[in-house]
């Protein structure tokens, strides 16, 4: 496993821990790895015993989030 794949799985282990000790309750089967970029590995991630679905956009807010959407807030940026 690439390490950042790995140190994304630590954190979502470090997130169920957090809400198992704090009793947040949140719907894991609406949580979704977004998948950005061309060399994405889209490795599978595991948030308890769910495993995550992925995509390749999203929404946040009403914005469409996307391979695109990334690119051009990068060319904006330089």
């Amino acid at each position: 496993m690439p390490e950042g794949c790995a140190a994304i799985q630590r954190n979502l282990d470090r997130l169920e821990k957090w809400v198992a000790r704090n009793l947040v309750q949140f719907n894991k089967g609406k949580c979704k790895v977004l998948h950005l970029g061309r060399n994405n590995p889209r490795h599978q991630y595991i948030l308890g015993a769910v495993q995550l679905g992925g995509s390749f956009a999203e929404k946040d807010l009403g914005v469409p989030v996307d391979t695109k959407f990334i690119d051009q807030l990068r060319l904006e940026g330089t």
